[in-house]
């Protein structure tokens, strides 16, 4: 589980997050941010299904998972890639939980990522993120980390310009620092972070422990 300390003055400054790629804990970001953020949002409210979310699964499913997490994070990436494809199988498919994604972007590479999988739209959203997690290994550790994310993403249909004109957008931009504020509002401080049915999980979690939580609260 990775820790984050990006706030300044109370305020995400995604945008304004020095350097590259790495793993574990930093130190704050300093000065002021240079995209100006609509209001962080208040708790109330973030524990349900939130307009701009992007939502796996039913939207009318009893259990509600909301997942915070930053695509530069290397257990956000094994749940993604070893244990939502168990749970998707056994509970999101068949209509008893939701997934609610949420960016909470643990560097400015990650922030980036998260801009381009927002420009993918909704119909491809959750494909895009399983190409960026599952190829996490190599581009994450590149030199240039977001040229060779583009790479795996021609399948999906983002080329080059399409990727520069994402993360020309303040609109992309914004939305994840919303997710990030909102993350802030409800008490996430790493990655990854889970909220089912509003209780707090942080860390990594196996698909044996979910299906005993999601099965005392499907009785």
């Amino acid at each position: 589980m990775r820790n984050i300390l990006i706030v300044a003055g109370g305020v995400v400054a995604v945008a304004a997050i020095a350097g590259a790629v790495y793993f574990g804990t930093r130190a704050p970001a300093s000065g002021p941010p240079p995209v100006a953020a609509a209001s962080a949002p208040s708790k109330a409210g973030l524990e349900t299904v939130q307009p701009g979310d992007h939502v796996l699964g039913d939207a009318n499913a009893p259990i509600t998972v909301i997942e915070y997490a930053s695509l530069t994070c290397s257990h956000c990436a094994h749940f993604h890639t070893q244990v939502l494809p168990e749970i998707k199988k056994k509970w999101i498919d068949t209509g008893k939980v939701k997934l609610v994604y949420r960016d909470f972007p643990l560097d400015q590479v990650a922030a980036k990522a998260a801009q381009i999988a927002e420009c993918a739209g909704n119909d491809k959203y959750f494909g895009v993120l399983d190409i960026i997690f599952r190829g996490q290994p190599q581009w994450a550790t590149a030199a240039d980390p977001l040229a060779e994310l583009a790479k795996p993403l021609r399948i999906a249909g983002m080329g080059e310009n399409e990727i520069k004109a994402c993360l020309a957008s303040d609109a992309m931009s914004n939305a994840v620092i919303k997710d990030y504020q909102g993350g802030e509002a409800m008490g996430v401080n790493s990655t990854p972070t889970l909220f089912i049915n509003g209780q707090l999980y942080r860390g990594a979690r196996s698909v044996e422990e979910l299906d005993g939580v999601f099965g005392k609260l499907a009785k």
